[in-house]
C-alpha cells in the first residue's frame, strides 16, 4: 500500500466530511451560488477518491466507512438545500421522498442491530445511484426547472440499491466491505 496515496485518497474523503457543514451553512444563508458548485465538487470528489482507491490499490475499512460518512453526509446536505431552497418540489413529490427514507432507516437499522455498524457495500448498484443521485441533485440547483426522467431514474436505482443492500445485510453473517452486489453474495454462498 502506497502511504502517501492513502492519505490523499482518504484527505479527499475527510473534504466531504468536513464540507457539509459549510454547505448547511450556504443554504441557510442563501447563499445558493456558491452552494451549487461546492455541492458538485463534493459529488465530483466522491467519484475521484473511489476511482483513485482502486487505481492505487489503496481501499481500506476505514476508507471505505469514511466514504460511506462523506457520502450520506452529501446527500443529506443536498436534501437539506431541496427542503429549503426547492420547497415546491418536495411537496409534490414527497412520497417517493418518504419511502426512500424507509428503505434507508429499514437497511442501516438491521445493520446497526446485526453489525452495530452501517454497512459500507459499495456495490455496483450503489455505484450507480450515487451516480444518478449525485447528477440529479447537481442539476436541480443549476437548472431552473428539475429534469424529471434523471429524478425519477435516481430514485429507481437508490430503491433498488436499498432493497439489495438489505438483503444482503440479512445474508451475510458479519460485516463486509466492498461486495460488488447480492448475485456475488449468493453465488458465494452456494459454492460453500
Amino acid at each position: 500500500m502506497h502511504k502517501q496515496s492513502y492519505y490523499i485518497i482518504n484527505g479527499i474523503t475527510i473534504y466531504r466530511i468536513i464540507a457539509a457543514p459549510v454547505l448547511l451553512y450556504l443554504i441557510i444563508m442563501k447563499e445558493v451560488d456558491l452552494f451549487k458548485w461546492l455541492l458538485a465538487i463534493s459529488f465530483f470528489s466522491d467519484a475521484i477518491d473511489g476511482y483513485l482507491a482502486r487505481k492505487y490499490k489503496v481501499t481500506s475499512i476505514l476508507g471505505s466507512q469514511l466514504d460511506s460518512i462523506g457520502d450520506d453526509l452529501t446527500v443529506a446536505v443536498a436534501f437539506a438545500g431541496l427542503l429549503l431552497l426547492k420547497t415546491p418540489f418536495v411537496k409534490d413529490e414527497i412520497i417517493y421522498f418518504i419511502a426512500i427514507f424507509i428503505l434507508y432507516l429499514l437497511q442501516n437499522g438491521f445493520a446497526f442491530v446485526k453489525y452495530h455498524k452501517a454497512t459500507s457495500f459499495h456495490t455496483y448498484i450503489a455505484k450507480m445511484a450515487a451516480v444518478m443521485q449525485g447528477l440529479f441533485l447537481i442539476f436541480i440547483f443549476l437548472l431552473k426547472e428539475p429534469f424529471m426522467p434523471l429524478f425519477y431514474f435516481a430514485v429507481t436505482l437508490t430503491a433498488i440499491d436499498l432493497l439489495e443492500e438489505l438483503m444482503m445485510v440479512i445474508l451475510l453473517p458479519k460485516w463486509e466491505s466492498d461486495i460488488k452486489g447480492l448475485y456475488w453474495v449468493l453465488k458465494n454462498k452456494k459454492e460453500k
